[in-house]
């Protein structure tokens, strides 16, 4: 037994073959956690705790369709862990019209957002907190950023759909905690790369900010408004899931913690 004591517990987690998501699966899978991995695609990693399950977080079908596979598979579900997310950066406003205003907020970008980091945590907390409230017990955790507590630009409508899920968080909380259910949050600040930078993402946020994609790759290293004086790992997000999950934290609902290394605008 070791202090966490989570061995034996199932947790589904979206969007665990990548970046956050994936170093969050291998911890817990190490841990004795049975994951189920609901993604679009497979990753590249693989435990005998693992269970993939292609997963549209935007559609209630394939949402349900994970949740009855993790019931049926280990007999229960103790958490969720609401990390499926996308950013597009782009501008309110863009003066110049670049490439015909394609760095411009516009109504795909926008919904294409909000369907997923916000109605995909939604539908997920619902399937799952539904199985969570008959059994009286687990937690939701859901996954939000630093810049959904203080914004970001040229990432208005990520930060917003992140402030949101903040929201969810808090509200949640009120409602299932009378059920014997948690919900936490989670907001990670700069983290170590992720694999998920891609030339299009550098590209369209190095635009919003006026800089080149040289001068932001630079950025990265640049951790001067980190009082810490680093970026954070992964793993250090991992583990504070696993804390969550564990009945260590017990006591602990409706906040949202903020992973970044004592990081703020002030």
């Amino acid at each position: 037994m070791t202090w966490l004591n989570v061995e034996g517990k199932t947790a589904i987690v979206t969007g665990g073959s990548s970046g956050i998501g994936a170093a969050i699966v291998q911890s817990l899978c190490n841990l004795g956690v049975n994951v189920v991995n609901a993604d679009l695609r497979e990753g590249s990693y693989q435990h005998d705790r693992l269970l993939f399950s292609e997963t549209n977080v935007t559609d209630p079908e394939s949402v349900q369709q994970t949740v009855d596979k993790a019931v049926e598979t280990f007999g229960q579900i103790d958490a969720l862990v609401n990390n499926a997310g996308i950013n597009i950066p782009a501008l309110l406003v863009d003066e110049a019209q670049t490439e015909n205003g394609k760095f411009e907020i516009n109504e795909n970008i926008f919904a294409k957002m909000i369907d997923i980091n916000q109605k995909g945590v939604y539908l997920m907390g619902q399937a799952v907190g539904r199985e969570l409230v008959k059994q009286q017990s687990g937690v939701i955790i859901n996954m939000s950023s630093e810049c959904g507590l203080e914004g970001s630009e040229g990432q208005s409508v990520y930060a917003a759909t992140k402030a949101a899920v903040n929201s969810f968080t808090r509200s949640w909380a009120k409602e299932l905690g009378k059920k014997g259910v948690r919900v936490v949050g989670i907001a990670p600040g700069i983290m170590e790369e992720t694999g998920l930078r891609t030339i299009e993402y550098e590209t369209a946020l190095a635009y919003t900010r006026g800089i080149t994609v040289d001068q932001l790759r630079a950025g990265y290293t640049n951790t001067k408004t980190i009082p810490l004086g680093r970026d954070g790992k992964l793993s250090e997000v991992a583990d504070l899931v696993a804390y969550f999950i564990s009945e260590r934290s017990s006591y602990i609902a409706g906040i949202t913690v903020n992973v970044a290394g004592g990081k703020t605008r002030g």
